[in-house]
């Protein structure tokens, strides 16, 4: 998989499971606001991201990150891309 179709995927399942639009993911805006996103969302997120990329992250994987960049970027190194 290209990195543009895991950036893809992630966009589309985020939406999904987020109930937000699609057009908002982009890697400026805020993670947490786009998302809306509380404590026990970012459990989610984290079952999310292993159930749809096989990647295995933490809560603490997220210190620091701000926006939809930075977590792509968290991804990309994840996956080694």
């Amino acid at each position: 998989m290209s990195w543009e179709e895991v950036i893809e995927e992630t966009r589309d399942f985020l939406s999904e499971e987020f109930e937000v639009d699609r057009d908002l993911i982009l890697p400026e805006n805020s993670l947490k606001d786009t998302l809306d996103l509380d404590s026990l969302d970012y459990v989610d997120l984290v079952v999310l991201i292993d159930e749809n990329l096989n990647i295995k992250l933490t809560g603490e994987d997220f210190r620091g990150i701000e926006t939809f960049g930075d977590f792509y970027q968290l991804v990309r190194k994840k996956l080694a891309l």
